[in-house]
């Protein structure tokens, strides 16, 4: 007598936090290899695209911390470089310096996020994530004490930022900077090792570098296939033509390599952050806007009313999870004509399905979590 079996669709999760019901992964499965697999998206959307278009170029501003939410920064930052490049705004030198650092901060903290969930998936359970958490905290303080706020912060300005950091900024990131170094080597000597999650995730999800181009993908899924792009060196903005750091690059394009390049990057980072502590310029923290009407002294307040003149601009930037950018038409209104966010996380799912179909369930688990998504980003 003769088995056979039939495929059988499943949907995953909800070990990830997306699949607990704003992002649906269903697999078909014959036995536990997955034979297909379709990414369902949508059930996040809020329409951000569109109400954008209806909000003052300053009201949107928030709308931006509620895309990557994990990146609040990275986000206020790509848009308000949209609005300059079309109004011809050229942000003062401390400006750029402060949003290198921020930048740089929300990086570290979204890793932090990113490796620590990726642990979790190769069955690390909470430990390291724990431990993520703790060091994410800190900096979450950092950016308290710059504009109050922890998550959705809503710093960046139209032509700078909201406000000047406080005296007692500097050295309390001078102090975390010199702590977070030994907190990497820890994390290193936990996990780069650890032989569960070396059995879970080499030779796992593998991109070859001409797949992952073809697929659009970047940020840390890009350079783990030995691709050495990031827009920080290939386009520079805000400060980082004027500091040193090295690009993070992986060899196999496979899971493990994704998580080798984030704390690579993590390591960059700090470098980073060093040398713009050393190097900002004192100096004013905003450009004067066209039609501003504040007086020397006042609050760095962009006016409601900015009307760029008729044009479109793309800005972008290297966030967490890969280029972030911000397209927007002006036809001379108070209000974008057209409003369009080239998110990583959507474009980086992309490729999921390349890297499940073949594999088994418990390999698309950590697949996923390689990715790095943030579903506010995929459903804009």
């Amino acid at each position: 007598m003769t088995l056979k079996s039939e495929p059988f669709v499943v949907n995953l999760g909800p070990q990830h936090p997306s699949t607990h019901g704003v992002f649906r992964l269903r697999l078909t499965l014959d036995g536990e290899r997955i034979i297909d697999a379709d990414m369902v998206m949508g059930y996040l959307h809020r329409s951000m695209e569109k109400l954008a278009e209806e909000r003052t170029y300053t009201q949107n501003i928030p709308f931006t911390d509620r895309t990557d939410y994990l990146a609040a920064m990275t986000g206020n930052l790509a848009y308000v470089m949209a609005v300059e490049k079309l109004m011809g705004i050229e942000p003062p030198e401390r400006a750029l310096w402060l949003r290198t650092i921020m930048s740089e901060l929300q990086r570290f903290a979204s890793h932090c996020m990113a490796i620590g969930i990726f642990a979790n998936d190769c069955g690390a359970w909470q430990t390291p994530v724990m431990h993520m958490f703790r060091d994410r905290e800190k900096i979450l303080d950092l950016f308290e004490m710059a504009c109050g706020a922890r998550l959705t912060l809503n710093y960046m300005r139209i032509g700078g930022v909201s406000r000047d950091i406080p005296p007692e900024f500097i050295p309390a990131a001078r102090k975390l900077m010199q702590d977070l170094p030994r907190r990497l080597a820890e994390y290193e000597s936990l996990l780069l090792d650890n032989e569960i999650i070396v059995a879970r995730s080499r030779g796992i999800g593998v991109l070859t570098p001409e797949e992952a181009m073809a697929y659009s993908v970047s940020g840390p899924l890009l350079r783990a296939s030995g691709v050495a792009w990031d827009i920080r060196t290939a386009d520079p903005y805000a400060a980082y033509d004027k500091v040193d750091f090295d690009i993070a690059v992986g060899t196999s394009g496979d899971v493990y390599d994704r998580f080798v390049v984030r704390l690579a990057e993590m390591r960059q980072s700090l470098r980073i952050l060093e040398q713009a502590l050393d190097m900002m310029p004192s100096g004013p923290i905003h450009a004067r806007l066209p039609t501003a009407t504040a007086q020397p002294g006042d609050a760095p307040v962009a006016p409601l009313a900015l009307r760029p003149p008729v044009g479109e601009a793309y800005a972008r930037i290297e966030s967490p999870r890969g280029e972030l950018g911000f397209y927007l038409v002006s036809d001379g209104g108070p209000a974008p004509f057209r409003f369009h966010i080239r998110s990583p996380s959507f474009i980086n799912l992309s490729a999921l399905k390349k890297m499940t179909v073949g594999v088994t369930v418990a390999d698309a688990i950590v697949i996923l979590g390689s990715v790095d998504i943030v579903v506010g980003e995929v459903d804009r």
